[in-house]
């Protein structure tokens, strides 16, 4: 059977359509949710959360769309072990909400950041990384302004599931393109059913687009509920 996810739409999200498209691409049914229609949550088997600009980033980017009732929704399904995907600004409202511990906040360098980044896979035994090897590493773009990670008393080393690195799987400085914290790029829950990343795997889904390991993290989300 072909497995349902739930795209979350809110106000001023602009990156929808890419992940379903991309979702399709990996086998998935794929359907948007406006942030009205939360009963249409009880019909999926997994939500994204996509990028974009939730609200316009006002106040904080991700912070007015945790405060909203579809967002209660998802946190409660995340509780019961709903797997969740929340990409950059999704990421972002991840951790407003409460949902991933931390905070994501303006990039070190004051400075719009967009381009293809390395990333070493820290955890493969995740949902949505399972396709991919241990210390693998991978290509997808990234494309934000407050991007940059910082821990809360609730972080933990365990929880990072993706790091800034080269090509050569070194994580340092200079492979961090925002000042995250251990170059942080994704972290999950405890559960390890929620991760939010910076980096946009719907991006990296076609050879046409620059490369294909982002739609591993989605094959990897339908492989998990196959199982």
């Amino acid at each position: 059977m072909t497995k349902k996810i739930g795209v979350v739409v809110y106000p001023g999200t602009n990156c929808d359509f890419d992940v379903v498209h991309a979702l399709k691409i990996a086998g998935a049914k794929p359907f948007r949710i406006w942030y009205k229609e939360i009963s249409e949550l009880n019909d999926v088997d997994a939500i994204v959360i996509p990028g974009g600009f939730s609200y316009g980033d006002y106040i904080r980017a991700g912070a007015i769309a945790a405060q909203t009732k579809i967002t209660e929704k998802v946190r409660e399904m995340a509780e019961n072990g709903m797997p969740i995907l929340g990409i950059c600004n999704g990421f972002q409202v991840l951790v407003e909400s409460g949902i991933l511990p931390g905070a994501l906040t303006v990039n070190k360098t004051a400075r719009f950041v967009c381009k293809w980044v390395h990333l070493k896979v820290v955890r493969a035994d995740t949902p949505f990384t399972s396709l991919f090897e241990e210390n693998e590493v991978i290509k997808m773009p990234i494309a934000h302004a407050e991007g940059r990670y910082i821990p809360d008393k609730n972080f933990s080393t365990d929880l990072v599931v993706l790091q800034y690195s080269n090509e050569k799987g070194e994580v340092n400085e200079n492979s961090n393109p925002n000042g995250s914290y251990l170059n942080v790029a994704g972290i999950s829950n405890k559960g390890k059913n929620v991760l939010g990343l910076m980096p946009h795997p719907e991006r990296a889904s076609e050879k046409i687009l620059g490369g294909e390991d982002g739609l591993r993290m989605f094959k990897s989300l339908l492989e998990f509920l196959k199982r």
